[in-house]
């Protein structure tokens, strides 16, 4: 077990990638904080944690209030002791065109997405001076490239880009490593909504698979696995880097 003995914080942990990621970190032993709005959902995949043996407890939190940010780190610290390791996953998407959108959906979307990265990284940042520990920001290939009707989402996803390289660059001397991970479709939450919001989901699932040079869309263990390495020691001499996980989905045109 790679993680054993750590404390680790996954937001937007409820379902989808951040599930799968608290899982995965949990398998290699560390300690799970799961975060996440929806209570039912966090308290739920904490218990599946526990009931497969490992050590998770569930934290309800908007990752955009500074004051529940706060009260996390409180949790964390008297529950377990100084973080090891942060992921922040938590993220909403609008799919709209820009002049459609409201300025209440691009405010949320920013205060969410990249503001709950800041927040986090910032509460948490005097633990992982203590622990040498690891951050871990979810962005997404669109953060390389955009895609019709998600300019906000795919803004918010460039920003966390360049804020982990920032601090990536500040911290590093600190012992942190600071880490991106941008994957392509995955079968799980912010993807699953696009696809059954479509008239045809299966269709959607299809046409979307066809993008990437595997033939498929991924799977959320899939990134859980990129996650779970870059917070072991077997990534040690990186940071500041984004680990794309897209099946080829930014590599080009896919094969015919």
């Amino acid at each position: 077990m790679k993680l054993k003995g750590m404390v680790s914080v996954v937001t937007g942990a409820g379902s989808g990638i951040g599930r799968a990621v608290a899982n995965g970190l949990s398998a290699e032993g560390s300690r799970v904080v799961l975060v996440d709005i929806d209570q039912t959902k966090v308290e739920t995949a904490a218990a599946a944690i526990s009931s497969q043996g490992g050590d998770a407890r569930a934290f309800k939190a908007d990752v955009a209030d500074p004051a529940s940010v706060a009260n996390l780190h409180t949790f964390v610290r008297e529950q377990l002791g100084p973080l090891n390791i942060l992921v922040n996953n938590a993220a909403i998407q609008v799919n709209k065109k820009i002049e459609d959108t409201t300025p209440e959906e691009w405010n949320r979307q920013m205060a969410v997405n990249v503001g709950g990265v800041f927040l986090c990284s910032r509460e948490f940042l005097p633990d992982l001076r203590q622990t040498r520990g690891v951050i871990i920001n979810m962005s997404s290939v669109n953060g390389f490239f955009v895609e019709p009707y998600c300019a906000g989402y795919c803004a918010t996803k460039g920003a966390i880009l360049a804020f982990t390289k920032a601090l990536a660059i500040d911290h590093g001397r600190e012992g942190i490593r600071v880490h991106a991970i941008c994957p392509g479709y995955i079968n799980a939450g912010l993807a699953e909504g696009y696809f059954e919001s479509q008239p045809d989901p299966s269709k959607a699932r299809e046409e979307a698979g066809s993008l990437h040079a595997l033939g498929r869309i991924g799977q959320p263990e899939e990134v859980a696995r990129a996650a779970a390495f870059l917070a072991s020691g077997d990534a040690s001499f990186m940071t500041g880097s984004a680990l794309v996980v897209d099946g080829g989905f930014s590599a080009g045109l896919p094969p015919k």
